[in-house]
């Protein structure tokens, strides 16, 4: 027996509307995309909207010979996978005793912990601090200052509380102390979380460039955001565009929509892998108190 599906009127308006907003959404990275696939004519005459004009590979053929290219992007996945085992370790380390009722002093620490969403200390007394501790220059000044997200922090922390406290007294009856606990049962039952903040973290990660910015002055640990900050902010750019006779090949607008492109493609490949365990997280660890 065939089933018949009827859809109120409203719930269509919602369907065209939801429709309506992420293909708007969604036109930006389209229009570079294309821009990124097309000549040097239609670019420079605006010619692109959302599909390539004169479709060719060649800005994305310049770009993968440019070795500051792939030293950014190198020092960007170093970056990234560094960052986010460092956050998720300290994060986790201060989230469980955090999430215990019966710890001494948890109130205190809590406020402590919120009080750092409200105030900071500012961008002059952290590089006098980095330059203290002789940081300035290397991978740590991008890992160290961000070790812990007060905002995540308060989300694990939610979630370990709403695992079943039965589980960590029938593990300490057989004898588990707190890092068994942490390590063996809180830890895997807490994977939506642990994904959900290992995709916050590393987003966070791969788009920062102020930090390198400001903490970083050798050219070889600039990360691929700063590569692309000076590409299309400062316009600069080692890459050959010419050929023999001083003639562009390509525009330095698709060079620049390829060099967009290749930054983001990392973190649309990895979304994918962990969407499914992002509503899960996010909500219980923003609603169980």
């Amino acid at each position: 027996m065939s089933r018949k599906y009827s859809f109120h009127p409203m719930t269509m308006l919602n369907y065209l509307l939801l429709t309506a907003f992420g293909m708007i959404t969604l036109f930006p990275f389209l229009h570079v995309l294309a821009q990124s696939l097309s000549s040097q004519t239609a670019v420079v005459s605006n010619q692109v909207t959302i599909f390539p004009v004169g479709f060719h590979f060649e800005a994305y053929r310049l770009l993968l010979k440019d070795d500051d290219f792939y030293r950014a992007f190198g020092v960007s996945v170093l970056r990234t996978a560094a960052g986010v085992a460092i956050n998720m370790t300290l994060t986790s380390l201060m989230a469980y005793p955090l999430s215990r009722v019966h710890l001494k002093g948890r109130n205190l620490v809590m406020n402590m912990v919120i009080f750092t969403l409200l105030f900071q200390g500012g961008l002059i007394p952290s590089f006098l601090l980095l330059r203290e501790l002789h940081l300035l220059d290397s991978i740590w000044s991008l890992l160290l200052p961000s070790a812990v997200s007060p905002f995540n922090l308060i989300l694990l922390k939610n979630f370990f509380q709403s695992v079943p406290h039965s589980l960590e007294e029938s593990a300490k009856i057989d004898g588990a102390g707190h890092g068994t606990i942490l390590f063996r049962i809180m830890i895997p039952l807490s994977m939506p979380a642990i994904a959900t903040l290992s995709l916050f973290y590393a987003v966070m990660h791969w788009n920062t460039y102020f930090d390198a910015v400001m903490y970083i002055s050798n050219p070889a640990w600039n990360p691929l955001q700063v590569y692309l900050r000076n590409m299309i902010v400062l316009s600069e750019s080692n890459i050959d565009m010419t050929n023999n006779t001083g003639l562009f090949l390509i525009a330095p607008d698709t060079l620049k929509a390829a060099t967009i492109v290749a930054s983001v493609l990392p973190m649309i490949i990895v979304y994918p892998f962990v969407q499914r365990f992002f509503t899960k997280g996010v909500m219980l660890g923003a609603l169980k108190e």
